[in-house]
């Protein structure tokens, strides 16, 4: 059993059982909000063309200034939570979301629209940066998967309401009601966060945020994923993509010189140093890459591959969080039992497995295929997701859960944003390639469609491929220090006690 399930986390308040149920309901509806409002906007794409008087490119914006906004301020907020204290930041970014939300509801025009999606974010990135980490603080260390993997599920169900539910508002309501149903349920969370949530006061001595590593790493982060999501549109050998990107990997080098010369640094780098949490993380950069780019492309195997109608394309991709939702949970309390280690190895291979399988798709298969292929992959990330944060959670100080929380969310954000812009990309190319030409997709032969997706079935396989080896390496090195450490304990527990010593 790996060490990071059992050792204690040190807490500053560890509620009654009735009571940590309360906080994790809390925690849960902010980040099924989250997620909701990062998939519920997509399927009003088309009316909010007809509804603004506006095209599909500034239209757009209105989700990636979203998405925008949680990539750059997610860190930071886990920061400043970490400085001024976590339920006070987390309530804040309940009621800038509320807001943010009304306003959305109400905006006149679409760059009214887009401005509020960006105060949208603002809170959105406090709720989702501390959730983890509220969790980690306020449950028994013995008990954190759990907690993590019933987190995870509130996400998942938020990625199926969201298009679900969006559909039906469109269909009998104003499509400003897709903003203005947050406004019920984020109260419920606010008034439950207020009332059960621990004062969660920082740890230690008062200490400044660092603007210049903050300021450094959003212009990194806003060059990156503007070149990931822009070039897409444009082509990622334009000049302007390709000063985007330059911007973006000489920001962390900046950024690291900073924050190794600054008092008070917005990201401890130390935290890198300790493999369970710089390689698990890693680990789920992989993961969160591979499974955005599939998620992606799926809908046009089943939509102009298989001829389904886009009614039955949604429930289809709905069996992905629906199967989340209900194994997350159970992976969580797993690991608990017999570590985060062997649980999340499992979840790779079985990963690695679907991946592998997904590569046997042909022209004339059917929606049952399609399922069971897809089976392993979904169980495979339900099975890693939640023992994966609970090891990388666990390797953290109680006074940087904050900023590793928000750290942990941005991989998230950004392996999506990655995933989709870089194996979109290399879709695109395959199939242009299989037909000798560029070719609109939606005309693309089937056979160059199925070709395509097989290739990128095998990077991602390669991808997961990459995420086992860390993972097994980051295994056999902590069975190394946890013998190491055992041994050590048992010579001390050897020596003579010598008072006064």
């Amino acid at each position: 059993m790996d060490h990071s399930s059992t050792v204690p986390h040190p807490a500053a308040t560890q509620p009654p059982a009735a009571r940590k149920w309360w906080i994790l309901i809390a925690v849960g509806l902010c980040l099924f909000l989250g997620s909701v409002d990062g998939s519920i906007i997509n399927v009003a794409v088309p009316t909010l063309i007809v509804k603004l008087n506006t095209d599909f490119p500034t239209v757009q914006w209105v989700i990636l200034s979203y998405l925008l906004g949680l990539a750059l301020l997610l860190v930071g907020m886990g920061r400043l939570a970490d400085m001024v204290g976590k339920k006070r930041i987390f309530v804040l970014g309940i009621a800038l979301f509320l807001l943010g939300s009304a306003l959305c509801g109400l905006a006149p025009t679409v760059y009214w629209l887009i401005g509020f999606r960006v105060l949208q974010s603002i809170g959105a990135a406090m709720m989702i940066a501390l959730g983890t980490a509220i969790l980690t603080e306020t449950w028994p260390a013995y008990e954190r998967g759990t907690a993590l993997g019933f987190a995870a599920g509130f996400i998942s169900l938020g990625i199926v309401f969201g298009p679900a539910v969006g559909g039906l508002i469109l269909n009998y309501l104003s499509w400003r009601w897709i903003f203005y149903v947050n406004v019920p349920v984020g109260l419920i969370a606010f008034v439950l966060s207020l009332i059960f949530l621990p004062p969660m006061q920082p740890a230690g001595r008062r200490e400044r945020f660092d603007f210049a590593g903050a300021v450094t790493m959003g212009i990194g982060l806003l060059a990156f994923t503007l070149a990931l999501t822009v070039g897409q549109n444009i082509g990622f050998g334009e000049p302007l993509i390709l000063l985007l990107l330059a911007i973006g990997a000489l920001a962390l080098p900046a950024f690291v010189w900073i924050e190794t010369h600054v008092r008070y640094p917005m990201v401890d780098l130390s935290l890198f140093r300790e493999p369970e949490f710089s390689l698990n993380l890693f680990t789920a950069t992989l993961a969160f890459i591979a499974i955005a780019g599939i998620a992606l492309l799926l809908p046009f195997y089943l939509e102009l591959v298989l001829g389904l109608p886009l009614s039955q394309v949604g429930l289809l991709m709905a069996v992905v969080p629906v199967i989340m939702i209900l194994l997350q949970p159970a992976s969580g309390t797993l690991s608990d039992r017999l570590g985060t280690r062997p649980v999340s190895m499992v979840g790779l291979l079985f990963i690695f497995v679907g991946y592998v399988a997904m590569t046997t798709l042909r022209v004339d298969g059917t929606p049952l295929g399609y399922v069971l292929r897809m089976l392993p992959v979904t169980i495979g990330m339900a099975t890693f997701n939640s023992p994966n944060n609970s090891a990388i959670m666990g390797a953290v100080p109680r006074a940087r859960l904050g900023v590793a929380s928000g750290i942990l969310s941005m991989v998230r954000t950004l392996g999506q944003v990655t995933g989709i812009a870089a194996l979109g990309a290399f879709f695109t190319t395959r199939v242009a390639h299989y037909s000798g030409a560029a070719v609109d997709l939606s005309v693309a032969d089937p056979n160059a469609i199925i070709s395509a997706l097989h290739d990128q079935f095998m990077v991602v396989a390669g991808l997961i491929l990459l995420g086992i080896v860390v993972a097994g390496l980051t295994w056999r090195w902590e069975i190394r220090t946890g013998r190491t450490k055992k041994a050590a304990r048992q010579r001390a527990a050897e020596q003579p006690v010598v008072d006064g010593v």
